[in-house]
């Protein structure tokens, strides 16, 4: 690959320390993650070293609260952390992404008691974490969810199962949401459960067309007790809790879908540079130099968009429409990069010797996860024409 072709992302930060951030996240990235990352991919291996590399760098708990062992960084630069993270290898920037969705509802809902006692382990002690809230029968339709917590005591009894958990069998803790009371969303508690908790397993890892070194699985509780004190929130608001972190997490997988896009213009270029026909590099032709110049520009206005809704989260504005918008956008744009990168190779990009193959089929995942790219348009048709008439 040509220094040409890959120069570092020209990035706007705030500050000299959030700049020395990035650098040690290429550092990382370019000494630990990338150099292993087709190899681990193509073995199925997750790299749970990595992420005890990360906890000890600081970096897992970039966007929270220094009191309990968080980075105190503002979203606009956390979410260019996963931008470099996902660049260099998916299964770490998505893994990272879904970690910092596990701390969200304890560090915005949890007590300070709850807090002092979980968050420095969750945030910088070695933990990695995951979310549960997608159902076997509750997807798209997450207020429909039948996992069951019942009272018994000082407990609660929870029962079910949880489908499509990124680090489903692996994570040390697990933020679940399951049915209290009655139907619908106000019938919905979050809980923080032990990874090890007794009645707790998980179902072999789905095998994935991308990514298939981040183990995806169904959760079984088969009367998971959880003591009343980890609880999160109020009886009741699980599902306030659930929306608030995905607003949060979309803005993580459209930052995760401008890594895999970046990384697979970076190929491209690089190729389109080096391959020659006819006498001259392939770039010296008009139709590919303008494929890679609407990939180009697809990329920086997904940057664009994810970072504008970041600066919007981190004034303490709204900024549920334009997470959607990006998310919706960004991951959009990265399967169109990916599959312009896959033809800007030819028949080289069709094999495993380069990595765009790999990127495109990562690409699709990103579509899908936190709310598909369809009810993406639901969240942004509501904001501007208000809810659906049901006649």
């Amino acid at each position: 690959m040509t220094d040409r072709a890959t120069q570092p992302v020209d990035r706007q930060l705030p500050t000299e320390e959030s700049r020395d951030l990035l650098t040690l996240v290429r550092e990382i990235a370019a000494r630990e993650i990338r150099p292993r990352a087709a190899e681990e991919e193509e073995a199925g291996r997750f790299p749970r070293e990595i992420f005890t590399l990360l906890s000890e760098a600081g970096l897992l708990g970039l966007p929270y609260d220094g009191e309990f062992g968080g980075g105190e960084q503002p979203y606009e630069v956390y979410l260019q952390v996963l931008e470099e993270l996902a660049a260099a290898r998916l299964t770490v920037g998505l893994g990272v992404s879904v970690h910092s969705l596990a701390c969200h509802g304890l560090a915005g809902y949890g007590t300070k008691e709850q807090q002092s006692q979980h968050l420095p382990a969750m945030l910088g002690g070695g933990l990695l974490g995951a979310y549960c809230l997608s159902e076997p029968s509750s997807g798209s339709d997450a207020a429909s969810l039948t996992t069951k917590a019942v009272r018994d005591g000082e407990d609660w009894i929870l029962t079910g199962t949880k489908a499509w958990i990124t680090h489903g069998g692996i994570a040390d803790f697990y933020t679940v949401l399951a049915r209290t009371g009655g139907e619908g969303p106000k019938g919905i508690t979050a809980f923080l459960v032990p990874g090890d908790a007794e009645g707790l397993t998980a179902a072999v890892p789905e095998k994935k067309m991308g990514m298939k070194g981040s183990p995806t699985a169904q959760l079984h509780f088969d009367g998971v007790r959880v003591p009343d004190s980890r609880r999160i929130g109020e009886e009741g608001q699980g599902f306030t809790i659930a929306l608030a972190a995905l607003d949060a997490g979309r803005l993580g997988i459209a930052a995760c879908a401008v890594g895999v896009a970046q990384a697979a213009l970076d190929e491209a270029l690089a190729y389109a540079l080096d391959r020659k026909q006819f006498g001259h590099p392939i770039a010296d032709f008009q139709g590919l130099r303008f494929m890679l110049a609407d990939m180009a520009t697809r990329i920086e206005a997904g940057r664009s968009l994810y970072l504008a809704a970041a600066r919007l989260r981190d004034a303490g504005r709204p900024f549920s429409r334009q997470a959607a918008m990006a998310k919706l956008f960004c991951t959009d744009a990265a399967m169109s990069v990916t599959t312009d990168a896959v033809q800007v190779l030819g028949g080289y990009g069709y094999t495993q010797d380069f990595p765009v193959e790999r990127l495109m089929r990562e690409a699709k995942v990103l579509q899908i996860v936190e709310g598909t790219n369809q009810i993406q348009r639901m969240v942004i048709a509501r904001h501007l024409a208000g809810p659906e008439s049901r006649g």
